[in-house]
């Protein structure tokens, strides 16, 4: 007769609550980052803008990139 045995793992609530603190810190620099990039992007003039081949309605886009994208 074959024996099957599995383990499971539990999370434990010091573990779950240090990753949801890790998880915040990331969250929060992440939005740093986009607040950062708008807000130097918002200032340029549209001069600026055109010399660096961007449009003001491209603004956000280009902050959500800076931020979130890997």
């Amino acid at each position: 007769m074959a024996h099957y045995a599995e383990n499971i793992s539990i999370v434990r609530p010091s573990g779950l609550i240090g990753a949801l603190i890790a998880n915040f810190r990331d969250r929060l620099q992440r939005r740093k980052v986009y607040n950062r990039t708008y807000a130097e992007l918002s200032q340029l003039s549209t001069r600026e803008l055109d010399d660096l081949g961007i449009s003001r309605s491209m603004i956000s886009r280009m902050a959500y990139d800076a931020a979130y994208e890997k």
